[in-house]
């Protein structure tokens, strides 16, 4: 074998494993980006990653987007004044629920929408905006407020997936009145959804507690 012949040899041998590296570096840092993304959106993730047919490229480019513009936001506080008048509007909206369910659904999306902008989330009049950054920093809860938005324009949702569309956005109202940061363990007291089945009042769920 040639000196010229082994040189060549080994210069591709160097190039194929510096190629390697790059691909592992690249791989590694892939699946560094998927475990943040999942960690910080937990289930908003699967959602993400479903609605854009499991094309995992274009849903982190989507959720990155939304960290982008929407991760600084510092939610505001709210006065004590402010606090109690939004949680008697949610108590009087699940009272109402009971004779008018369809119009207490749509009243929560309205309060939610307003709370969020009160702590400092984009306006009600952009939905799509403040729907991007809530689930920033309410991953866990964010989907509940789009299910109030489906129920509450839907014509045909029965009085159960109204009642269940209402239970599940508590949580949502519970994180957007912590007293402390966005998505905090101090929640308000609200007090259950009512509805009906074998004359009995329902907890969330059907649940005891």
């Amino acid at each position: 074998m040639s000196t010229l012949t082994a040189v060549l040899i080994i210069a591709a041998v160097v190039v194929a494993l510096l190629a390697a590296g790059v691909l592992l570096r690249a791989r590694t840092g892939s699946d560094n980006g998927t475990r943040s993304l999942r960690r910080r959106f937990g289930p908003e993730y699967d959602r993400t990653l479903e609605r854009h047919g499991g094309d995992s490229e274009s849903a982190h480019r989507d959720l990155s987007e939304r960290v982008e513009r929407h991760g600084n936001i510092r939610p505001l506080p709210l006065e004590p004044a402010v606090r109690e008048h939004y949680t008697a509007q949610w108590t009087m909206l699940q009272e109402r629920f009971v004779d008018a369910p369809r119009q207490a659904v749509a009243d929560a999306d309205e309060l939610l929408a307003r709370i969020a902008a009160t702590r400092g989330f984009p306006e009600p009049e952009r939905p799509d905006d403040q729907l991007a950054a809530l689930s920033v920093h309410h991953p866990h809860h964010v989907e509940s407020l789009r299910t109030v938005r489906r129920a509450a324009h839907s014509t045909s949702a029965s009085t159960e997936e109204l009642r269940e569309a209402l239970v599940d956005a508590r949580a949502l109202f519970e994180g957007l009145m912590a007293a402390g940061a966005t998505g905090g363990t101090e929640s308000v007291r609200a007090r259950r959804v009512p509805g009906r089945k074998h004359g009995h009042l329902l907890n969330p769920k059907g649940s005891g507690a």
